[in-house]
């Protein structure tokens, strides 16, 4: 499964090139609460398009949290912690 994230994300990560949309290897993602539910960061770093889709993605076994595969779809994702789908890495950080 390849998942590619939206034309926003790409532009900021590749230095304002506009364009097709790319993969993208590493997306920050500044969290301003205590913790993200798994799914909802995958729709808010711009992974998938809803929070369902996030929770089908998670189900297929593909998604790891600090290198461990998750099958939570609603874990508790905090500052520090790394969420990897294929070639794409979010880094969650303090906001």
């Amino acid at each position: 499964m390849r998942l590619f994230v939206r034309k926003a994300h790409a532009v900021a990560q590749n230095g304002g090139v506009t364009g097709e949309r790319v993969a993208m290897p590493r997306i920050d993602f500044e969290l301003d609460r205590e913790f993200v539910e798994l799914n909802q960061l995958l729709k808010l770093a711009g992974v998938c398009d809803s929070g369902g889709m996030g929770k089908q993605i998670v189900a297929t076994g593909e998604v790891t949290v600090d290198d461990v595969q998750e099958l939570r779809k609603t874990a508790k994702i905090r500052a520090g912690q790394v969420v990897r789908l294929d070639d794409i890495e979010i880094h969650v950080i303090p906001g």
